[in-house]
């Protein structure tokens, strides 16, 4: 922790996040794992009652890009004012309210009604928790790596999810925010 610059205060806050997290989607009613009873730790079929389930998934890979890019507006908008390690926190901070608003029956629905996860049903608390982990992931490239690193993984990882799940990042945000029928049409294609 010490490279990166965490503190103990840093690792207990990123926890508390974590912790809070869980207890709040408990209280909400998701379940911790799939109600298949069966312990995947990948699950890679997104049109499944398996999608978001388990441990991880496709958009797993999502939830690196959303450490990336947190971390990336936080150090614009923050800049020195505050620490890596501390701007990391807060990202982890805002994984986990979004973890949290993500399954709310509001979210729910409108993935429902506007992309291609027609049998969405929110997620599991250790899909959930593992998705945050998976944010830490990217925040820790964007803390390492050079800014140019970061931008090429952002473009390998959105093409290839693309290709393989016709669905990425930047579709899920214009899908939830602006829904386009053609968008939708093209990924439904690829279950027909």
């Amino acid at each position: 922790g010490r490279e990166l610059g965490f503190t103990w205060r840093h690792i207990a806050a990123s926890m508390l996040a974590l912790l809070s997290a869980a207890i709040v989607l408990f209280a909400m009613g998701r379940i911790w794992w799939c109600k298949c009873g069966e312990t995947f730790l990948w699950s890679g079929d997104i049109v499944s009652t398996h999608n978001s389930q388990h441990l991880f998934d496709p958009y797993s890979f999502t939830h690196v890009l959303h450490g990336i890019a947190l971390y990336g507006i936080l150090w614009l908008l923050l800049g020195s004012s505050t620490t890596p390690a501390s701007r990391a926190v807060i990202v982890i901070a805002i994984e986990s309210a979004w973890e949290i608003f993500e399954n709310t029956s509001f979210v729910i629905e409108r993935y429902r009604e506007t992309t291609v996860s027609l049998d969405y049903y929110g997620d599991s608390i250790l899909n959930s928790l593992s998705d945050i982990v998976a944010c830490f992931g990217g925040t820790v490239v964007a803390m390492t790596a050079p800014v140019w690193a970061s931008g090429v993984l952002i473009v390998i990882v959105e093409v290839a999810l693309l290709i393989w799940i016709r669905d990425s990042l930047l579709l899920n945000i214009v899908m939830l925010v602006f829904p386009l029928d053609a968008i939708k049409d093209w990924q439904v294609s690829r279950i027909i």
